[in-house]
């Protein structure tokens, strides 16, 4: 989330963490006007996407191929994720999109992208309560996925009552998502 640090996601995830898998929870990237009624900040988004590029440049070099990489990310840091997947050449394992939309909607192109991430698998998830990223933004994002990627891929999941933070139920879809699309390799 904007000026979040990454320390609170990494006790979160304590919780539902698999052993076969790292997690790195990067500090969020200074980026203004992000909120969706706000005009978004095209230069500063592109410039986060390009950080997270490196990031995952940088274990690729460690030796993980980026097809067992997972974006993820809460309100920014999911809409930054999901511009990430989308824009990347790396092929990616999955995304997790908590409590966010797609930024720079319009500059996508209609119907399936092209590239390495057509099939990519996403979950969506969003709050029905949630006063900051209202949940009509989640369901505009997820069916604007749906018409960009196999529609089969896509995940939308909300919680009753959960505003714009995480739940326990939330945690749980993450670990299953994360757990089936990441298993353990001999």
């Amino acid at each position: 989330g904007l000026g979040d640090t990454g320390h609170g996601w990494s006790e979160a995830l304590a919780g539902i963490k698999s052993p076969h898998v790292k997690y790195i929870c990067p500090h969020a990237f200074d980026i203004i006007g992000l909120s969706p009624d706000s005009r978004e900040d095209e230069a500063g988004i592109k410039q986060a996407a390009e950080n997270v590029k490196a990031l995952i440049d940088q274990e690729v070099k460690n030796g993980i191929p980026s097809n067992r990489i997972i974006l993820g990310g809460f309100s920014q840091g999911g809409a930054l994720s999901l511009y990430t997947a989308l824009t990347t050449q790396q092929k990616l394992a999955g995304v997790i999109a908590l409590s966010c939309w797609l930024p720079l909607r319009t500059s996508f192109p209609q119907g399936i992208i092209s590239g390495v991430n057509k099939e990519i698998p996403v979950l969506q998830c969003h709050g029905d309560c949630d006063p900051l990223v209202p949940l009509m933004f989640g369901s505009l994002t997820v069916e604007k996925l749906k018409s960009m990627i196999n529609p089969a891929n896509v995940t939308f999941r909300t919680y009753s009552g959960m505003m714009h933070s995480s739940c326990i139920e939330e945690m749980m879809d993450v670990k299953q998502f994360i757990d089936k699309h990441l298993p353990p390799v001999d």
